[in-house]
């Protein structure tokens, strides 16, 4: 008899460990910048879909191979919101981390730092770049994807998400 155990994960990235984070980190560097958790897990960690630029979605399991998702899985209820690739690494830096000390045998945990200004003011303009594009993806030309660093360098510099887009648009198209 085959059976599968899940269970319901708590939707804290920082509880997930470093080498399942790393091979997330590997399949967003090919398939997508964004990433959202299920919250059912089974083996090695949740199953998570990864959406591109272009928002097309691939599913992975815990395993980091293709899967296909069942209905409502990456639903709201069912998942954890989206986060960017820096949000990842991030979390994969700083997660909390358990040694055993030699001396006294115990456990001590790592503290967890909250993120640098400048770490929040990068999240914030992905964040910031990331709902422009989406709520102006229809009258987008389709290549902007390709000037993305190029907008976000603008954006770093002060200049609003709505203003970035148009200064690469009126430059390239």
């Amino acid at each position: 008899m085959t059976t599968t155990r899940s269970k319901r994960w708590n939707g804290n990235i920082d509880t997930l460990k470093a080498p399942y984070l790393a091979g997330v980190i590997t399949q967003m560097g090919i398939y997508g910048e964004r990433v959202q958790f299920a919250l059912v897990t089974s083996g090695n960690g949740p199953r998570y879909q990864l959406t591109n630029t272009a928002g097309k979605k691939m599913a992975f399991d815990g395993n980091h191979h293709l899967h296909h998702p069942e209905d409502g899985e990456f639903a709201p209820g069912n998942a954890t919101g989206v986060f960017t690739l820096d949000q990842v690494r991030l979390a994969k830096a700083g997660g909390s981390k358990t040694t055993r000390t030699l001396s006294t045998g115990g456990v001590k945990r790592a503290t967890t730092r909250a993120p640098s200004a400048a770490t929040r003011a990068k999240d914030q303009v992905d964040s910031d770049k990331y709902e422009y594009f989406k709520a102006n993806r229809a009258t987008l030309p389709d290549t902007i994807g390709e000037h993305s660093e190029e907008i976000t360098t603008l954006m770093r510099g002060g200049m609003p998400a709505e203003q970035a887009f148009g200064e690469i648009v009126k430059k390239y198209f």
